[in-house]
């Protein structure tokens, strides 16, 4: 999709060994259409070649306040103005305290010093042995930083290259990739709580077999992520489903449409935008059997009754929140024919604001769709697009209009 295509990113690499990552987040950065200017501290030059970014960035890579490249011999001036953001991935222990004091001896430290703080953010991927992460003075600095407008785009955890194991290393590339795309993102949610279901349910009728749909998730999953990167915080009920957490979401996984009532009803109270894009089984078995059921020869088949799910979307739209409009709903509806007709009439009869339309199941899996939206005024189309376009359209949709309801 190009999201960050025009952008001028200064990639900065100080002294670590996650320097051998900074090479794949160059490559993912670009691939996203940004513009990536490399600049190394001679430390990060123990650990990866400039030869090696400056192939990956396909430009001069920088490395002191003397390059005499620039005519007017000031990189950290020239370099700085250029950019949109600057981000130092990795960001060591001691790279960390240079820019809390506000030293300047090399030129990645002089340029995040000279650049404009209004126009050029910086953002930090720290990387360190547990040890240091932990201790007193980093997180002195770490929070001075945070308080003087460095963006954290926090840490992982897991082995590191000394041995030990926890806090401290490096973000993973395209971990790190999502937070910088995310950043560049309008906050229109900022200060909201949101609340998405998504994926199917599943309603067993032994311990082995049970009644599910075809629904992947992944507009759902897409939707959480475009509320996040939109400034919301985010709280995700996923049906059985095995795509990866957005970044920064909350996530809490269910099974049936009992759990995921449960877990909705646990998180309404706080939220402001309920979306529930989940395809939730209408019908579940009256009862489960204990044990596997198992054919006797007879070709007769098991006789079982049903009973209806709870209605998880209309029960919030009706619940004291949703009436007011101090909690704004959202429905999907999945259709394999007369979408028009079939999207109106639930809007109706669940009563929420706004029902999203798509037809189904040829979407379902895919990495596009096309949705329309149908509200009391009438209809408007979103030509197909990727899920997380459309996900970010209509979360802007949904700001607009929780904007003109306040």
């Amino acid at each position: 999709m190009n999201d960050l295509a025009g952008k001028h990113i200064v990639l900065g690499l100080s002294g670590g060994i996650a320097c051998y990552k900074a090479a794949e987040l160059c490559r993912a950065l670009i691939k996203e259409g940004a513009i990536v200017q490399v600049v190394m501290t001679e430390a990060a030059g123990q650990f990866i070649t400039p030869v090696t970014m400056q192939a990956l960035s396909n430009r001069p890579v920088y490395g002191s306040q003397w390059d005499a490249r620039e005519p007017n011999n000031m990189p950290h001036i020239n370099l700085s103005r250029e950019a949109d953001a600057i981000l130092i991935a990795p960001c060591s222990a001691d790279f960390m305290a240079k820019l809390l004091h506000g030293r300047a001896d090399d030129l990645l430290s002089l340029m995040c010093l000279a650049r404009p703080i209004a126009q050029v953010p910086l953002l930090i991927a720290p990387a360190m042995n547990r040890e240091m992460w932990a201790h007193p003075a980093t997180q002195r600095n770490l929070a001075q930083l945070q308080a003087d407008g460095a963006t954290l785009l926090g840490v992982g955890n897991g082995f590191q290259a000394c041995g030990e194991t926890g806090d401290g290393r490096m973000l993973e590339p395209a971990e790190l990739l999502e937070d910088v795309i995310a950043f560049f993102q309008p906050k229109l949610l900022a200060g909201q709580q949101v609340l998405v279901t998504a994926g199917p349910t599943y309603e067993a009728i032994d311990p082995v077999r049970g009644i599910t749909n075809l629904s992947s998730g992944k507009m759902g999953f897409a939707i959480a992520r475009a509320a996040r990167e939109a400034g919301a915080q985010v709280t995700l009920v996923a049906g059985p489903v095995s795509l990866p957490t957005p970044r920064g979401v909350t996530r809490v996984n269910v099974k049936s449409a009992q759990d995921m009532l449960e877990a909705v009803m646990q998180h309404a109270p706080i939220a402001t935008i309920f979306v529930a894009t989940a395809a939730v089984a209408d019908w579940r078995p009256a009862s489960a059997a204990d044990h596997k059921i198992k054919k006797d020869g007879t070709g007769q088949c098991p006789q079982m009754g049903f009973v209806e799910n709870p209605d998880i979307l209309a029960g919030v739209a009706r619940s004291p929140r949703g009436q007011s409009g101090a909690l704004f709903c959202v429905g999907f509806a999945a259709e394999s024919h007369d979408l028009l007709a079939h999207a109106q009439a639930k809007r109706a009869r669940k009563g929420v604001p706004l029902l999203v339309g798509n037809i189904g199941p040829a979407t379902f899996g895919q990495d596009d769709n096309a949705l329309l939206l149908v509200d009391e005024h009438g209809t408007r189309e979103m030509p197909r697009a990727p899920k997380l376009a459309l996900a970010r359209q209509l979360i802007a949709e949904v700001a607009r209009r929780t904007r003109a309801a306040a």
